[in-house]
């Protein structure tokens, strides 16, 4: 008994020694002190995690793991890819599927991303947020470990004209809601508030049981209880769902995240994308387009033809009233994401929505990252010009 005692000791003490070599090389690599840190320059940061606070609890897997999950990042594995680099589908030895994300070593989008990423969504625990497992930062390589999600992100099912016909009304609504609550916990249930910053179709990923699940944090920003705005030179997101005060100005706050969950609130019930083009009127936004068929009280015929005509018109035309709330064009008016769950959730009169923003559309690609004050804006994928931000 007592030889197995020692035996159960010594692996212990030598699974507590492999955590501590983690956490050095963890300081070591991504919180040098030389270059700095953007947390520990962030006193906000410094005082909700602790200045000499370690890591969050997460597991630190070997590259050879991750080589051997991924079958050497083979292309037959890779589930997407990101101006951050590309995402891999895994399976550990015990039979676990993962998800890996790995930073591009030329990537445009870098180091404090990914530190963003870990520091946050490590401490964030709610089911409609994916799930950190882990990191992985040897051999010159970055990496982030998810939970591994059977149905991919949700623009795979919405702006497929196949498959979109699995989204009947029960489950888009189930999927608004869901994303709903997941908002409302960044802004509000969480220890820390989070802004996302990046809120988009295709950064909602989907169980096997089609529960949506926020994912990608590596814009989020904390604000604290009592902060409402902050403002960035620097604005990086994806045009179509950006609001006007942080696309042309750069501010940012919970109303920002808002607008985004509007724009996908209508893209979920047209099936349309933010950007697309209408042969009523190529000129018009998804979001102008919405606009000029409510003005004509027409505006049940964006709901998409994909689910069918026995949907609830009154909880259909509620949530598209809801959409146009959240994508006014000054924040103030925007609701918050808990009044957007009650909404949601109850059969109150909601205000009538006053004139949204962005809507005609513009000649600029989707993704952006542009310095304020500057035309000039450059994409992951290509240089870009911003024409104009249209509103009226």
């Amino acid at each position: 008994m007592a030889h197995h005692f020692i035996v159960w000791l010594y692996v212990a003490q030598a699974k507590e020694e492999k955590r501590t070599v983690a956490k050095i090389k963890w300081e070591r690599e991504l919180f040098d002190p030389i270059k700095g840190s953007v947390y520990y320059k962030n006193t906000l940061v410094a005082r909700e995690l602790g200045r000499n606070s370690h890591p969050p609890d997460i597991e630190f897997f070997n590259l050879s793991t991750i080589v051997a999950a991924t079958n050497n990042f083979s292309p037959a594995n890779k589930l997407g890819q990101g101006g951050f680099g590309s995402v891999y589908k895994g399976e550990l030895s015990n039979g676990q599927e993962i998800a890996v994300k790995r930073l591009s070593k030329c990537s445009g989008q870098g180091i404090e991303e990914f530190k963003n990423e870990v520091m946050l969504i490590a401490k964030l625990q709610h089911r409609n947020l994916v799930k950190l497992l882990g990191c992985c930062i040897q051999g010159g390589e970055q990496m982030l470990i998810y939970e591994y999600l059977l149905n991919k992100s949700l623009d795979t099912f919405l702006f497929d004209q196949t498959r979109k016909s699995v989204l009947d009304w029960r489950e888009r609504f189930s999927i608004i809601m869901g994303i709903a609550r997941g908002i409302l916990y960044l802004h509000q249930d969480s220890r820390l508030r989070i802004i996302h910053r990046d809120l988009k179709c295709s950064n909602i990923l989907l169980d096997e049981d089609m529960n949506p699940k926020i994912s990608d944090f590596g814009m989020a920003r904390i604000f604290t209880t009592e902060q409402i705005q902050e403002k960035t030179n620097r604005v990086v997101g994806t045009y179509g769902y950006m609001s006007p005060e942080y696309a042309v100005f750069g501010k940012f706050s919970i109303k920002s995240d808002v607008f985004s969950f509007g724009v996908i609130l209508l893209e979920i019930v047209s099936g349309k994308k933010s950007n697309g083009f209408y042969q009523e009127d190529s000129s018009l936004s998804l979001i102008g387009h919405v606009w000029k068929l409510w003005k004509e009280e027409r505006v049940l015929e964006i709901v998409d033809s994909s689910v069918g005509g026995s949907y609830p018109l009154q909880e259909a035309w509620r949530c598209i009233q809801i959409g146009l709330l959240c994508v006014q064009e000054n924040a103030v008016d925007r609701p918050t994401m808990s009044d957007v769950v009650m909404m949601l959730s109850s059969e109150t009169a909601l205000p009538s929505p006053e004139q949204p923003a962005f809507i005609f559309r513009t000649s600029c690609s989707s993704s952006l990252s542009l310095e304020i004050g500057e035309v000039e804006a450059s994409s992951s994928m290509n240089e870009v010009t911003i024409v104009s931000f249209v509103t009226r």
